[in-house]
């Protein structure tokens, strides 16, 4: 009776002693946990203000070299189409609109095509070819785009000089009120030429995107639209691209970003001229070709701080786009939730 009342105390001494460690070490681990969270918390706050810090700084830079140009042209330097070394008269206004107009241009064209083959991908190509279509759309994003420029200069502009341009000036070119845009000799290069080339390498990341936002719509919706009778076009229009129209958006805004910052390709095919013209035919200038072009042989402080200003324009342009895309995706998705 003694041996079991002894050995009856013994167990529960190692259970309290097991209980009491097991205490320990799970107090141990929570302190651990929270440790390592808090570090944690800490190191992605840092990043996230550490990104602002460079933020900040570029933008600090930038007004800082831009400050003679500042002082000496103030707001004339944005409607002044001049830009000339020589007399240090510069004005930034044939950039600005080279820069909007390719952008823009670029859009309208990459826009529908990547639309089409988001939704051949997905609602037309047979599966087999899905994977292989879909991967060599994305290698176009991984050509440098030193090779856009290069082919649009000796492949694309004497082929659109020597057998589209002519017939176009010819034809399109004594129409009432959109004729302007098309009239000028047949170069080849120039601001269209540059859009074009745009839009060849946004198509990728814009089609990149729909194909993601247009597979994630539930299959049940485009199969109840099969059901009803609606064709293709009517389940893309109704029920695809309102489903996803803030995902589509996201993609058009990726697409007018990389356009607007796009450098070498530009400058191989927009002809390099500070010479603002009516026609898209006519060569042109954007603000980073400008500066690709320009900065090295910048001579002169008003002269280096135009580029600079020219700079912090193309950074302000770029914010604003961005900062309009947001607010309108805000009001599209608040406009979707009030719907539903």
């Amino acid at each position: 009776m003694v041996k079991h009342s002894q050995s009856v105390s013994r167990s529960a001494i190692e259970a309290t002693d097991e209980t009491f460690f097991n205490g320990r070490l799970q107090l141990e681990r929570t302190a651990k946990g929270q440790l390592l969270d808090r570090l944690f918390r800490g190191l992605t706050r840092f990043f996230a203000v550490f990104v602002l810090l460079i933020l900040v700084a570029m933008i600090a830079a930038l007004l800082a070299g831009s400050m003679p140009s500042i002082r000496r042209f103030g707001f004339h330097f944005f409607v002044d189409a001049s830009w000339n070394p020589v007399t240090n008269q510069f004005g930034a206004l044939v950039p600005i609109v080279g820069t909007v107009v390719t952008s823009l241009i670029a859009l309208l064209i990459a826009v529908p095509v990547s639309f089409g083959i988001a939704i051949f991908l997905t609602e037309l190509s047979p599966r087999s070819l899905r994977g292989p279509l879909g991967t060599a759309i994305e290698l176009l994003a991984a050509i440098p785009s030193i090779i856009y420029g290069m082919w649009g200069l000796f492949v694309f502009a004497p082929f659109f000089a020597a057998h589209i341009q002519p017939w176009v000036i010819e034809h399109l070119g004594s129409w009432p009120l959109v004729g302007f845009l098309f009239q000028g000799a047949p170069m080849g290069i120039g601001v269209f030429t540059a859009a074009f080339i745009l839009a060849i390498m946004v198509i990728p990341f814009v089609t990149a995107v729909m194909r993601d936002v247009f597979e994630i719509v539930p299959p049940l919706l485009k199969e109840s639209a099969y059901g009803l009778g609606s064709t293709t076009w009517e389940v893309a229009s109704s029920i695809v691209l309102p489903y996803t129209r803030v995902g589509v958006m996201g993609g058009v805004i990726l697409g007018l970003g990389r356009a607007l910052g796009e450098t070498m390709a530009v400058t191989f095919v927009i002809g390099n001229a500070h010479e603002l013209s009516s026609s898209l035919f006519m060569p042109g200038n954007t603000i980073s070709s400008s500066l690709a072009n320009e900065f090295t042989e910048a001579v002169g402080e008003l002269y280096t701080s135009s580029l600079v200003e020219l700079g912090l324009v193309l950074f302000v342009i770029t914010f604003v786009v961005l900062a309009l895309a947001k607010v309108l995706i805000l009001r599209m998705r608040r406009r979707a939730g009030v719907q539903a």
